[in-house]
């Protein structure tokens, strides 16, 4: 379900039946979504409809490989990298608000969004080894926003992490009573809206772009960018 208000995006995984379970379909429609989001909006929030942000892939909502060709298998996955890298690149802000479980494919869209809020009684888990799957993609969506003792303890224990423990690992922003998650998440889209837009999609546009430079080429960067966005007319209309 997708809904705009007063320029937020809200995208909420609507299978509650199911754990909110993403169909590869779903993938495909976050990722269109995703890609597309700065037309329309300053900030999406990403959600799950009911108590269950997302539990993983629903199995039979995949669509399968043409062959059991390595080439056609990869074109395949990329329908699960595609929706990761449409989250990451997205040119605005993405929120992840977290109810419940964030297993698998969940726990992925939570932890590569900007900014994860989660309930306090909210679970990260990455349980791919417990079903015999090298667990590449999660690993793929994790790597620019987990630590690497953290992610290794999720994916070998396949543990069930609270989110206090996910905020030390760096999957999780904050975190919030579950009675009073949606009035956080609002506060912080209320004040993030009180910037020009310019300012919130240039932070984007920085770390998705500084975290991997060499620290004196991400300064030079944000010099850059200082005195172009900074100086610009969008950045004096209120």
């Amino acid at each position: 379900l997708t809904s705009i208000d007063n320029e937020i995006l809200t995208v909420t995984l609507n299978r509650p039946d199911d754990g909110n379970a993403s169909t590869d379909h779903m993938a495909v429609e976050i990722t269109q979504i995703m890609n597309t989001a700065h037309e329309k909006a300053r900030i999406v929030v990403l959600t799950g409809a009911g108590d269950i942000f997302c539990r993983g892939r629903a199995g039979h909502g995949r669509i399968p490989a043409a062959s059991d060709d390595a080439l056609d298998r990869r074109r395949n996955s990329d329908i699960v990298f595609d929706c990761y890298a449409s989250i990451r690149y997205c040119k605005i802000p993405v929120i992840a608000k977290v109810r419940g479980k964030a297993v698998g494919f969940g726990c992925s869209l939570a932890s590569v969004s900007d900014i994860t809020i989660a309930a306090d009684d909210a679970v990260f888990q990455i349980n791919e080894m417990d079903h015999g799957i090298l667990p590449t993609m999660v690993l793929s969506s994790l790597i620019d926003r987990g630590s690497r003792k953290g992610i290794n303890y999720m994916v070998y224990s396949v543990s069930e992490v609270p989110a206090e423990r996910a905020i030390a690992y760096g999957l999780c922003s904050d975190i919030a009573p579950s009675r009073d998650l949606d009035a956080k998440v609002d506060a912080l889209c209320a004040q993030m809206l009180k910037a020009p837009a310019i300012a919130t999609e240039g932070v984007k546009e920085y770390l998705i772009r500084a975290m991997t430079m060499d620290v004196p080429s991400a300064v030079d960067y944000a010099r850059n960018l200082h005195a172009v966005f900074n100086s610009s007319s969008e950045m004096k209309r209120k």
